[in-house]
């Protein structure tokens, strides 16, 4: 079974370079990329940019460059699209993955062991579609979510038939969000399946193995790169 890392990250950013910001000495990408690297289950490592700042970074990790057409990294674009040409890449060079891990390069919050697992979740079921770090989150449940009405009032997400849903999160029915550090996917039962997979990233399938996870974030900001690096120096890492 081929096993391939993908690490995707974009130049066009509102923080400029945030892939590549220093985190504890390093760019931030360096920390998916060698949590992934750090995997022997792993034999092949690409990254996909539009940026040269992040595939340098990323090539002296081991990665091999795909830089990535210009349509793909506009704001608008969609992941999967980038995903699907660095496929065709790979497949270019006789690189045929069973199974694809997905990096995303704004998030340092990544452990080996989290990939690992994944991986090893989608060898011993092979009826699953992906694999990825999820987060418990009941405060923001979807029950307690609103929407705006035409008449500018809220309006409940969901038509609850007379149901009475309970205000304590502790009543209502477990809630994971998923993380934005990595997905592992099957590729079979995932992108290359016929059968339409979840909204809205639906080229992860239907069979989606949770990791339940204490904390993820991805780098929007200036204050996320001091949450990385604190998160990191709680992970054991040094400056």
């Amino acid at each position: 079974m081929k096993i391939v890392a993908l690490l995707t990250g974009r130049g066009n950013n509102t923080l400029k370079d945030k892939n590549v910001l220093p985190v504890l000495g390093k760019p931030l990408l360096y920390y998916p990329a060698m949590a992934a690297k750090s995997c022997p289950e792993i034999t092949d490592f690409y990254v996909s940019s539009d940026d040269d700042k992040i595939l340098n970074a990323a090539a002296e990790c081991g990665y091999k460059k795909i830089r990535r057409p210009d349509e793909l990294a506009l704001p608008t674009a969609q992941h999967v699209d980038a995903i699907i040409h660095a496929l065709g890449v790979m497949k270019d060079e006789g690189v045929e993955p069973d199974i694809l891990v997905v990096l995303l390069a704004n998030s340092a919050i990544v452990k080996k062991e989290w990939i690992q697992e994944s991986i090893k979740n989608l060898k011993n079921n092979p009826e699953l579609s992906a694999s990825c770090p999820v987060l418990l989150e009941m405060d923001n449940h979807p029950y307690r979510s609103k929407r705006l009405r035409a008449d500018g009032c809220l309006d409940t997400w969901f038509d609850f038939k007379g149901q009475n849903i309970s205000t304590n999160r502790q009543d209502l029915p477990m809630n994971f969000v998923l993380c934005h550090n990595f997905w592992t996917l099957n590729l079979k039962n995932s992108l290359y399946s016929d059968i339409p997979g979840q909204q809205p990233w639906t080229f992860m399938g239907n069979n989606i193995k949770p990791i339940v996870v204490d904390e993820s974030f991805d780098v929007h900001d200036e204050d996320d790169i001091r949450r990385t690096e604190k998160w990191l120096l709680s992970e054991g890492y040094t400056q």
